[in-house]
């Protein structure tokens, strides 16, 4: 897997800091941009994320180029819906060889990965066959599995990557996702530090958002995030 914070809003804590002053002052635009650049900058963002204003985060966006996962890990994505996409369509680009991810799971035993790695790679050689038979890649791609990898580009605001980042990088989330979505917090943190300094699942700030189904480790879990 491979994550890179490709383009993001210039300054984007400056950014969301002169939207909110906007909200609450009669300063023109112009002595708002000048205000956004003086000291005292954290300060004010953490009061106006403290009450709540979110709204203004959706002015800073971030766009990722996502390499290496699986197609079972971008539909989980998509849902998601509150963001841009580009995908690489299995359509117009033909599989020319197996490119699969291996869940840990089946890695760890010998003799269920070998049976894995059978199993996938015989499903591409008659994806091949087919092709080169004739049959449409559109058609063919039927026979891959969700393991297949894939490649998105993916644009999200902040306020929907602190939700993202919420439900995503959880240990209650399915593996894939959640080291996805760790690593682009990884990314967000450089270009955000004050943004995304307490961000991670629910127990990072607080209590954990999962009831019953906590995975009873919220001190590791804030270590982890906080160390990110």
């Amino acid at each position: 897997m491979k994550v890179a914070l490709l383009r993001h809003t210039p300054e984007p804590e400056r950014t969301v800091a002169m939207a909110a002053r906007l909200c609450y002052s009669a300063s023109t635009i112009s002595e708002l941009e000048g205000k956004a650049a003086t000291s005292g900058l954290e300060k004010f963002l953490g009061k106006i994320l403290k009450l709540g204003h979110l709204s203004v985060l959706e002015h800073a966006s971030f766009t990722f180029g996502i390499e290496g996962i699986s197609r079972a890990t971008s539909h989980q994505l998509v849902r998601h819906r509150l963001a841009s996409y580009s995908q690489q369509s299995q359509r117009y680009v033909k599989a020319t060889s197996p490119e699969f991810v291996t869940p840990p799971s089946i890695a760890a035993d010998k003799d269920k990965l070998k049976r894995f790695d059978k199993k996938i790679k015989q499903i591409y050689d008659l994806y091949s066959e087919l092709v080169a038979e004739g049959i449409p890649a559109e058609d063919a791609r039927y026979l891959l599995p969700n393991a297949a990898c894939t490649k998105i580009i993916v644009t999200m605001n902040a306020r929907e990557l602190l939700h993202f980042f919420d439900l995503r990088c959880c240990e209650r989330a399915q593996w894939e996702i959640r080291e996805m979505a760790t690593e682009m917090l990884r990314c967000v943190k450089v270009a955000a530090p004050f943004i995304f300094r307490d961000s991670g699942p629910s127990c990072v700030r607080g209590k954990c958002g999962e009831g019953e189904m906590t995975c009873g480790k919220p001190k590791e879990i804030r270590e982890k995030f906080k160390a990110l």
